[in-house]
Parts: C-alpha cells; sequence; structure tokens
C-alpha cells in the first residue's frame, strides 16, 4: 500500500515537472519509466536528480517519508523472549506456570508427575506422544489459584480437540478433572465433529455457553487466551476479543449445569479455587508463555 502511494506521489511529481520548471518556466518531461525506476534512498536516476535539483524541499519530504517506510515495519528483535516475564510484570505480581524447559510446576491430574506424552521442545509445552502407548493424562498445576488472571498461548492440531479447566480439585473420588473444574474449548472448527455443535466451539464455555463473537485463529496457529476469575466472575478473552462473562454461584448458574452433560457430577462447578488444567484429548496441543496473577 505505502509503495502504491509513493508511485501515486511520484505521478503527481510528474504532472508539476510537466507543467513548469521553477528557472524558466519551460516544461520538463520525465518519462515513467523515470518515475518506476526512481531510487528514494539516492539520487540515481533523472527523475530524482531533477528533483532534487529544481524542488529540494519537495525531495527532503519524498526521502524522508520514503525511508520511514523501509524501518517502520517491527522487528523480530524487539518481541519479548518466550515464557519470560518482564519488569513491569515481576513487580506486579505475575508469575510463570511454564519455565519454556521442563514441566516443572505440573503433573497429571492424581499423578506425581508430567506424563511422557507431554513434550517440551523450543519453548514449547506439547501434548506430542510419541507412541500410542505413551502416557499423558490431563496435566494440571501443583498450585491451586482461587482469583486470579491467567494469560496464555494455544495452538491445535488439524481437527483436534483439548481444553482448558480451572478450579479443578484433585482426589481419588474424582476420575477426570472435567467433573469439578469448569472448561474452556479449545479446538479446530474448521474440522473437528464438536463444531457442529452449540457451545463446543473453540472458546465456548463448554457445553455451557457459547462466545459472543468467533475470534479463533485455524489450526496450526496461535491463538492468545486471558481468563481473568474474580469472586465467581469469570470473563474470556480470545485473541484481544471478550468473548465470555458469567457469574458463578448463583440460581442461574446452577441451571446451566442442570441444563448440561455435567448435571450428573454434583461437585462440578462448586469449588471457589482449584488447579489449572490442559486436557488430554488424545489430539495434539500445544501452549506457550503461560502466566498467571493472583487478585483480590
Amino acid at each position: 500500500m505505502k509503495s502504491f502511494i509513493r508511485l501515486l506521489s511520484a505521478t503527481a511529481i510528474v504532472a508539476i515537472f510537466s507543467c513548469s520548471s521553477p528557472d524558466n518556466g519551460s516544461a520538463v518531461v520525465f518519462s515513467s519509466a523515470d518515475a518506476l525506476v526512481f531510487n528514494p534512498s539516492g539520487l540515481r536516476s533523472a527523475f530524482g536528480r531533477a528533483l532534487h535539483s529544481a524542488y529540494p524541499a519537495m525531495a527532503a519530504v519524498w526521502f524522508s517519508a520514503s525511508a520511514a517506510d523501509e524501518t517502520d515495519a517491527p522487528s523480530d528483535e524487539s518481541a519479548p523472549a518466550l515464557n519470560t516475564l518482564s519488569e513491569a510484570e515481576r513487580a506486579g505480581g505475575w508469575q510463570l506456570l511454564f519455565d519454556g524447559k521442563t514441566t516443572k510446576g505440573w503433573h497429571s491430574f492424581n499423578k506425581t508427575s508430567a506424563g511422557a506424552g507431554w513434550k517440551v521442545r523450543d519453548g514449547v509445552l506439547g501434548l506430542e506422544k510419541s507412541n500410542p502407548d505413551e502416557a499423558a493424562g490431563d496435566l494440571v498445576t501443583d498450585e491451586e489459584f482461587q482469583n486470579f488472571d491467567l494469560r496464555l498461548e494455544w495452538k491445535i492440531s488439524d481437527c483436534g480437540n483439548s481444553g482448558l479447566m480451572y478450579n479443578v480439585v484433585e482426589g481419588e473420588k474424582y476420575c477426570c478433572p472435567y467433573v469439578t473444574g469448569p472448561e474452556l474449548q479449545v479446538l479446530d472448527n474448521a474440522c473437528h465433529p464438536d463444531a457442529k455443535i452449540p457451545m463446543h466451539r473453540a472458546g465456548d464455555l463448554y457445553d455451557m455457553i457459547s462466545v459472543k463473537q468467533e475470534t479463533v485463529k485455524p489450526a496450526g496457529e496461535w491463538n492468545k487466551v486471558r481468563l481473568r476469575v474474580r469472586n465467581g466472575k469469570v470473563e474470556e478473552w480470545l485473541n484481544g476479543k471478550k468473548v465470555i462473562e458469567f457469574q458463578m454461584f448463583t440460581p442461574q448458574w446452577k441451571e446451566m449445569i442442570a441444563g448440561s452433560k455435567f448435571k450428573a457430577m454434583p461437585d462440578f462447578g462448586t469449588f471457589n479455587k482449584g488447579k489449572i488444567c490442559v486436557q488430554d484429548h488424545g489430539d495434539k496441543v500445544w501452549f506457550r508463555n503461560i502466566k498467571i496473577k493472583r487478585i483480590s
């Protein structure tokens, strides 16, 4: 777009030169080829040399705009490193839940360590399962959280399914995280069968609330999630847009549970604190930049 604007500017300047010369009013004509080969970083064309000698102020503006065009694209070097906290974040009470190197701070549900199916590669925590017999299991944090602000990024495989749960409680009486913790759906909306079911699409509060707008990216691309939970009020952002907001522990909340597949699970959605969980649904899924802040 900027190159197109420069070309239009060049065309306009050609028109100006075609009408008059600042010295004697005689016509000065430049071919379209002169405009096209004009190098804004130097005075290499007839057009550029004449512009500089006849209208130095205009040339300065042209060169300056062209130089800015070459440098205003964001540099990859300025992007923050993966799985790190800034000084401001550290001062503000944020903590990393994933160090980018190990599964430290996590374990498989009702186990003492993370299953071998969870791999850490290139700063990414992924469910990969090198072979079908490799155990993984739903992965939960060692710590419990009550009121918090959680940020992370997820990427799902083609036609894949996973989930992000919170307020998960472990114990012998519970087979799985989903019998206690509500789930934000992680899904490839393009081809997973669940995408055809309301409240089962990416970002949905699984089987309970659909997102207000769909902002999910295709399989293989990173999605940014923010989950804020405070005194039962839950807000979810997906790729910068707030997509879900609701209040737990109300009559309406109980009605939603009663109308869902969780109605036969008496402890579902009843805890005001618990662990964060990323789900093993059997499909490849990846997470990174997982950080959390406790709030009051």
